[in-house]
């Protein structure tokens, strides 16, 4: 959804301006003055780098639910906001309370006066908190995004922490090789040059590798910069994001896992937004943003079609063979029971204890894999020295 920046004037006569997101202008011009501002000016916000917060989801969930707790002690908001501002412990964390109290203390709402940070508050942190405050369920929003960070938070520690061990013998791996194509190969390689009849195919392979390595480093280097740079960018195609998440949900491990990820992310999103008084098509549009998965997203915008013309959610996401049988069927019996938020969450943590087994498969056959491909690129250097030392030893006899 694009984003506007605005520039409008409040009852009293106050300029100010701010940042919002909105389908068109003129849904954009509505909210503004459901807020009773006064619009002057109304701008598409140019593209450009996204800022970085330097605030971790875990860290800025702990705040959450320290307001949370706060309010329900019986401190208003404003008060709450600046004895967060006013902390010492998290410097960057205070300092974005302590704008928000400023805000709120101007008379803007919460929602409003976050949508001004976008680096540090995501749409879906801003539309649950917009519907808590108009709801009058404030605190319970505020601990459940507190939870819905810290969830993600530990799903994202796990995969991190599963693939620590393959990054250690990826690393490891390629400085052996890039040792062995770089300093040995080129020690043995003036050896060869008299041998009569050629050398063997494996041998001017390792010969133009280590070539490659070494006398053209710096254009090797350069090559595969612009090829990283090249497939970086055309993965932000949605042509291309579509067919490399189609590719990947081919490979054995690796497309279960992706799915499974996804599914808790969009499951745990909807259900958290549902919970809190966001409508349908709007959860249903800003979960699918943020399931990381192409050919999910794709089903969740068919879906959204369906349940705009008044059909049942869990139909159209199990047609699209995106969702686990099981999955579906219990999303189809929660739309009957009218319990789909909280039967979405407890989906959600199912899914994470599936995908914390999947994953501890994942690694245990990674790490056969890579250590099977490092022993055989090695097998493949010696084979290609020492096929040509036997050919001119026979060919001496």
């Amino acid at each position: 959804m694009p984003s506007f920046e605005y520039t409008a004037l409040r009852a009293g006569g106050e300029r100010l301006r701010g940042e919002i997101t909105g389908p068109s202008e003129q849904a954009v011009l509505a909210e503004l003055e459901s807020r009773k501002l006064t619009p002057l000016a109304i701008l598409p916000k140019k593209a450009g780098r996204s800022r970085r917060s330097g605030i971790s989801p875990r860290t800025l969930g702990g705040g959450y639910q320290q307001l949370a707790d706060l309010l329900k002690s019986g401190v208003p908001l404003l008060r709450a906001l600046k004895l967060l501002g006013n902390r010492k412990t998290k410097p960057r964390l205070s300092r974005v309370f302590a704008e928000l109290a400023e805000g709120v203390e101007q008379g803007d709402e919460l929602a409003q006066a976050m949508s001004r940070r976008p680096e540090v508050f995501g749409r879906v942190h801003i539309a649950m908190i917009r519907a808590g405050e108009k709801g009058g369920f404030l605190e319970q929003v505020l601990e459940r995004l507190a939870q819905l960070l810290l969830s993600q938070a530990e799903l994202r520690s796990k995969v991190l922490g599963n693939l620590i061990y393959p990054g250690v013998l990826v690393t490891f791996g390629s400085l052996l090789l890039f040792i062995i194509f770089r300093f040995f190969v080129p020690m043995v390689a003036g050896l060869f040059a008299q041998i009569p009849g050629g050398l063997p195919g494996p041998t001017r392979l390792v010969l133009a590798i280590s070539k490659a390595v070494g006398d053209y480093g710096l254009v090797t280097l350069v090559v595969l910069s612009v090829c990283i740079v090249t497939l970086w960018r055309a993965s932000k195609t949605p042509g291309f994001r579509t067919a490399l998440a189609r590719f990947r949900g081919r490979l054995p491990v690796v497309g279960p896992l992706e799915r499974a990820i996804a599914t808790s992310r969009f499951c745990r999103l909807l259900g958290t937004l549902l919970s809190n008084g966001v409508p349908m098509l709007s959860s249903l549009e800003i979960a699918r943003d943020a399931a990381g998965n192409a050919l999910l997203e794709d089903a969740v915008s068919k879906s959204m079609d369906a349940v705009r013309a008044g059909e049942p959610l869990a139909k159209p996401l199990g047609d699209s063979g995106q969702f686990p049988d099981d999955v579906v069927e219990i999303i189809a019996v929660a739309e009957a029971a009218n319990n789909l938020d909280d039967v979405l969450v407890q989906l959600a943590d199912t899914t994470d204890s599936r995908v914390d087994r999947m994953l501890g498969v994942a690694v245990k056959l990674v790490e056969p894999i890579l250590l099977v491909t490092i022993a055989g690129v090695v097998a493949l250097v010696a084979v290609a020295l020492i096929l040509p030392m036997m050919k001119l030893s026979s060919a001496a006899t």
